[in-house]
């Protein structure tokens, strides 16, 4: 079959490999959608953990063609997502309930081979149900979707309040869409990019800022600004040094903020901790998807989440090293694998 291979920091490549065969508690899935986001971008380059050399993919969603000896609850035809988190059960994080930090936690397409492939293995507990009726490239977003899930379950958005969003990106746009769903009566998106401003506002933001066009600060939380003395809540997204500091800015006093944006290891920002002391400010980082990977599989089923405006492009497995190596084409938001035929 073919896979997209990171060999090593740096080279990713497309390769003939031998199809995965299932262990006992593998479901064999023929992938038929899966997206490239930014974390692949990360790994290529040496910014997040992996263990390569390994196939990328962590957002993907297939039939189901063979199964292990052991597994129950699924047949061969169903249409699966896959969450790609796989954790151990067993040490204190896990058995606390926060399964998201898990000490053994392992990924699909980071750490074990993922769905950038014409095949790939899911562990029975690691797979839900998708209509068959579902679109399949709607099923590859599951796994973004189920992170932010996890920022707005962190985030307390009560009805009525007021919600910055930074970056136009996939994560910041499906966050529109869940504070909006969660209550939110005031939902707006910071982004450079006019045309991603354009949609943020088509799929439910209220009102969009360009944060190049003057001061951003100013223009939100002014006496004369979009949410005047700031947001309840505020959501960085864009895994920018520069939006992680307006983040705190653009909070209200005893507001929230919550980092769901992904930085490369290493980077550092400037934080005041005496404002965030003095205004009471609510700090929260959201890493990947504890108990949401269902919720959302169900959310995209149910059709309450706009799909086909974030789908920038579908293209063959064949074109997929190349738009990784390249950061995100102007106007981008998601590329998907999607199989033909």
């Amino acid at each position: 079959m073919k896979a997209v291979r990171l060999e090593s920091v740096g080279n990713l490549f497309l390769r003939r490999v031998d199809d995965p065969v299932p262990g006992p508690d593998d479901l064999l899935v023929r992938v038929e959608a899966s997206g490239v986001c930014g974390t692949d971008r990360h790994l290529l380059h040496g910014e997040f953990p992996s263990k390569p050399p390994v196939t990328l993919g962590h957002e993907f969603c297939g039939i189901v063609e063979a199964m292990g000896s052991d597994v129950q609850g699924f047949r061969t035809g169903m249409r699966v997502t896959g969450d790609p988190n796989i954790v151990c059960g067993r040490c204190e994080q896990c058995h606390a309930g926060r399964i998201n930090l898990c000490r053994n936690l392992t990924a699909i397409g980071i750490h074990r081979d993922g769905g950038l492939a014409d095949y790939v293995l899911v562990p029975q507990k690691q797979a839900h149900e998708l209509p068959l009726s579902l679109e399949a490239a709607h099923g590859a977003f599951c796994e973004p979707l189920a992170c932010c899930l996890h920022g707005i379950d962190i985030a307390g958005i009560e009805a009525g309040s007021s919600v910055v969003v930074l970056g136009g990106g996939v994560i910041g746009l499906l966050t529109v869409q869940l504070a909006r769903l969660a209550g939110a009566r005031r939902v707006v998106l910071s982004t450079r990019q006019a045309s991603r401003r354009r949609l943020a506002e088509a799929v439910g933001a209220t009102a969009s800022v360009d944060p190049t066009a003057g001061d951003i600060i100013a223009r939100v939380t002014g006496p004369g600004g979009l949410l005047p003395g700031g947001a309840d809540v505020v959501i960085e997204c864009a895994g920018v040094g520069e939006t992680v500091e307006q983040a705190f800015q653009l909070a209200r006093p005893g507001g929230t903020v919550v980092i769901l944006g992904v930085m490369p290891q290493g980077v550092k920002v400037a934080v005041e901790p005496f404002d965030i002391l003095f205004r009471e400010l609510k700090v929260f980082g959201s890493f990947i998807n504890p108990f949401t990977h269902k919720r959302a599989a169900d959310l995209i089923s149910s059709g309450a989440i706009q799909i086909d405006p974030l789908i920038t492009r579908k293209v063959p497995l064949d074109d997929i090293p190349g738009i990784i190596a390249h950061p995100p084409a102007p106007g981008e938001v998601k590329v998907l694998y999607v199989r033909q035929g």
